[in-house]
C-alpha cells in the first residue's frame, strides 16, 4: 500500500508533497529506468547515461548497485564511473537508507 504525505491548505485544497522533483519521483527506489537515465543527464553524464539504460536499471537496482557494478558491470571509462558512483549513486543510497531506516 502506497501513502503519500498530504497537507491541507487553507482554500480547502491538498497538495501532496514531493509527489515529483525535477520530474522524477523523489525517493530513487521508486524511479523508472528513464528517470535513472534522466537523472544522470541532468547531472551532467550525458554519454553515461544511456549504459543505465542498456542495462535497464531502475531506480531499486540502482540502489542495489556496489561500487564494482558501475565501475565494470556498465563498461564505462574508469573516470565518469568512479565519479558517478562516489557523487551520485552512493550518496543517493545513503539517503535513502537514512530516509526509510525511522
Amino acid at each position: 500500500m502506497v501513502t503519500e504525505n498530504m497537507e491541507s491548505k487553507e482554500n480547502g485544497s491538498v497538495d501532496v508533497k514531493n509527489s515529483v522533483e525535477n520530474g522524477r519521483p523523489p525517493d530513487p527506489a521508486h524511479w523508472a529506468v528513464a528517470d535513472v537515465v534522466s537523472y544522470f543527464r541532468t547531472a551532467g553524464f550525458e554519454e553515461q547515461a544511456s549504459a543505465f539504460q542498456d542495462q535497464e536499471i531502475d531506480g531499486k537496482s540502482l540502489l542495489l548497485m556496489t561500487r564494482n557494478d558501475v565501475l565494470t558491470g556498465l563498461s564505462l571509462k574508469l573516470g565518469p564511473a568512479l565519479k558517478m558512483y562516489e557523487y551520485h549513486v552512493k550518496p543517493l543510497q545513503t539517503q535513502h537508507l537514512k530516509n526509510n531506516s525511522s
